[in-house]
């Protein structure tokens, strides 16, 4: 822990990690244990279906169809690459602010919960179907979730919270 993170501030990212860590594996356990792969449920209509799938590839089903061998393993070791680097951001304290730490530790969460779907199911389970009506997105999880709303908490800060002055360009 970096001269710049007190003890509470470590403590309270190593929280959210394993909370958004946790809720990842929850939803995909209940997914797995009380329905079938390809299954389908209706939860909110025309807005929101639960369907059971596994993309073994990236983002978006990219590579999804692909058969090299090679893919599940250069996933991982990408998905290290980058978990660790995410650490290191929040070890020493470059992770930014209060938001930019709250965002680094959710991507690094949902990092951990994919990159675990692969390493012990050599594919990531999706099951959140949220469409309006026949525009569907792709279909994600809570980990994708944590991520993305990371993501927009990492930009938020770096884009609208600090005053221009403080922006480099």
């Amino acid at each position: 822990m970096s001269a710049g993170m007190s003890r509470a501030t470590g403590w309270r990212n190593i929280f959210i990690v394993f909370a958004a860590l946790a809720a990842d594996q929850a939803s995909k356990f209940a997914v797995e244990k009380y329905s079938s792969v390809g299954s389908q449920r209706v939860l909110i209509p025309g807005a929101l279906n639960l369907i059971h799938t596994t993309n073994p590839g990236v983002a978006f089903g990219l590579f999804a169809e692909s058969s090299s061998p090679w893919l599940s393993p250069v996933l991982i070791l990408f998905s290290v690459a980058v978990i660790g680097f995410l650490v290191w951001l929040l070890a020493t304290g470059r992770a930014g602010g209060r938001l930019g730490e709250f965002g680094i530790a959710l991507i690094l969460g949902g990092a951990l919960g994919n990159v675990l779907d692969r390493v012990t199911r050599r594919s990531v389970i999706d099951f959140i179907d949220f469409h309006v009506g026949g525009h569907h997105w792709y279909t994600f999880n809570v980990a994708d979730s944590a991520i993305v709303v990371g993501a927009a908490l990492v930009i938020l800060e770096l884009r609208i919270m600090r005053s221009p002055s403080q922006q480099k360009v």
